[in-house]
């Protein structure tokens, strides 16, 4: 938390559950970091740890990350933009 706080700049808040409270629970924010880590992992090399180093590791994370960022703001794009996309342009 310190060196987040430090190098990041950023403040982590830990989330715990309510006390007295049977079943399930939703909590706060939780599902961010959930949602998060589901997206990475749908990369197929991040299924099973197999690098030694944590610098590898982590570089294969940001690859991902970036992967997933270049196509979604690519398709996003095409969407909003309000042309047709390659099958509609092709159906006229």
């Amino acid at each position: 938390m310190t060196w987040a706080k430090t190098y990041l700049n950023l403040t982590i808040k830990t989330v715990s559950r309510p006390k007295n409270t049977p079943g399930f629970v939703v909590l706060p924010r939780r599902w961010v970091v959930e949602r998060s880590h589901a997206w990475v992992m749908h990369a197929r090399r991040h299924a099973r740890d197999y690098e030694r180093l944590i610098q590898h590791s982590e570089s294969l994370i940001t690859w991902a990350a970036i992967t997933l960022m270049t196509r979604r703001i690519t398709r996003r794009s095409s969407r909003r933009s309000g042309q047709p996309t390659s099958r509609e342009a092709q159906q006229d």
